[in-house]
């Protein structure tokens, strides 16, 4: 049974360069000053295609 937890819509802030086989999509609360504020760090593979200022959905699920 697949449990849906969350799921967030947000800009990608940033696109960071880790290693030969991955990189990593950030967005982060600037201020941290709003305790609601969600944001993510996520290494995805090579080739996606991402840049900064494209919308992604991040679904968390419980397998």
């Amino acid at each position: 049974m697949i449990i849906k937890v969350h799921e967030l819509e947000s800009e990608i802030e940033f696109v960071a360069d880790i290693n030969d086989q991955k990189d990593c999509l950030m967005s982060q609360d600037p201020t941290q000053d709003n305790p609601g504020a969600l944001w993510f760090n996520i290494d995805i593979p090579k080739g996606h295609t991402l840049r900064a200022g494209d919308r992604v959905r991040i679904t968390i699920e419980k397998l």
